[in-house]
């Protein structure tokens, strides 16, 4: 027979997660509306309601609202909000995952250095004018996710050259070394640019000006296909927290879940650097705070990871949009602005509770 202590301990862990899960969605949806409805033309959250449910479910009257606002919430607003949330969500669990992998709590895609290979692949793209007959933008997305890829490779296969056991201080000290060439060569290609020099520049700091439905039809299926098995691997990423041989001591296959968890990140991480540039400290801060909140347990860790990080790219993308209008702030200037900050703080709180 089950213990009442343990029923009633195992009914406020359960209860403690039914009001996280209820307080993220509250804050996901209050923000969805909010950067829907905020912007150089206002909305009232009711026409932006009756909007959305018209375009959705084919429910309401939308008669009186005019035409051209209709358009800038389904064809401007919806569509950059949404992408916003699926960046937001890849770069927060990628960042997640690879903290829970290494056991290091500064890592996440861009410490491997698959940030800075999918964004000097696309500043490649960008300065050559490289593109696929018929398919606009399409050399930025093929180069990015090719580079991102490529560069997975690389390190790997230096990091098995160096350390045949893949240890996680030769992955990530292969990962900064890495980082670092592909910045210089970066800055090498923006130099030299010429008259796609402010194009460049501006990508490298990250946006979702002008993005629509057309770049969400790409991150959509990318995005399902490569976080679903990666929040499967929750019991997996709970094992490496133990280190290595533990994981290995109870069936494990730690280079094989190894490889595929950093194969889901490099893919996660090439196609939001293709389709928003490169955004800063979601990957490393979204995660701290999130483990804060629901503890190191990855079955909660990963996909409240997920909930929170786009709640905060939707936030970061309104502010960038509105705090200085009509002009737009590069959302990877705010993100870097407010995720130093909130790291700061974080690593401060941690050294005051150790001391």
């Amino acid at each position: 027979m089950i213990k009442p202590a343990l029923i009633n301990k195992n009914s406020g862990k359960h209860g403690a997660t039914a009001l996280t899960g209820v307080i993220g969605a509250l804050l996901f949806f209050t923000t969805f509306f909010f950067a829907i409805s905020v912007g150089s033309v206002g909305f009232s959250f009711s026409d932006t309601l009756r909007v959305l449910s018209n375009y959705l479910l084919g429910v309401g009257d939308t008669s009186d609202i005019p035409e051209n606002l209709i358009t800038i919430i389904i064809n401007v607003r919806l569509p950059r909000v949404i992408l916003a949330a699926l960046v937001g969500a890849a770069l927060s669990l990628s960042g997640a995952a690879m903290q829970g992998l290494l056991k290091n709590p500064l890592a996440d895609g861009s410490t491997l250095g698959i940030t800075s290979g999918g964004a000097l692949g696309a500043v490649i793209s960008i300065a050559t004018g490289f593109n696929l007959p018929f398919f606009p933008n399409s050399g930025l997305i093929l180069m990015s996710i090719l580079f991102s890829f490529l560069s997975l490779l690389l390190i790997l296969t230096l990091t098995y050259k160096i350390d045949y056991n893949l240890s996680n201080q030769t992955i990530i000290l292969t990962g900064v070394i890495f980082s670092m060439l592909a910045s210089s060569i970066t800055s090498l290609i923006v130099s030299l640019s010429g008259n796609n020099l402010k194009q460049v520049v501006f990508w490298t700091m990250g946006s979702f000006s002008g993005r629509g439905w057309s770049h969400v039809a790409l991150m959509m299926p990318f995005f399902l296909i490569t976080a679903t098995p990666l929040l499967c691997l929750s019991r997996e990423l709970d094992a490496f927290s133990l280190g290595e041989e533990q994981a290995k001591y109870i069936g494990v296959s730690t280079k094989r879940v190894k490889l595929i968890i950093l194969i889901l990140v490099s893919v996660l991480i090439g196609v939001s650097v293709a389709v928003s540039g490169t955004i800063g400290f979601v990957g490393l801060v979204i995660p701290h705070i999130t483990r804060f909140i629901t503890g190191p347990n990855h079955k909660k860790l990963l996909p409240f990871s997920v909930l929170f990080g786009a709640s905060f790219l939707m936030a970061t993308d309104l502010l960038s949009r509105t705090v200085l209008s009509p002009a737009e702030l590069p959302i990877g200037v705010v993100t870097s602005l407010i995720g130093a900050l909130l790291f700061i703080y974080i690593f401060y709180s941690k050294t005051r509770a150790k001391g």
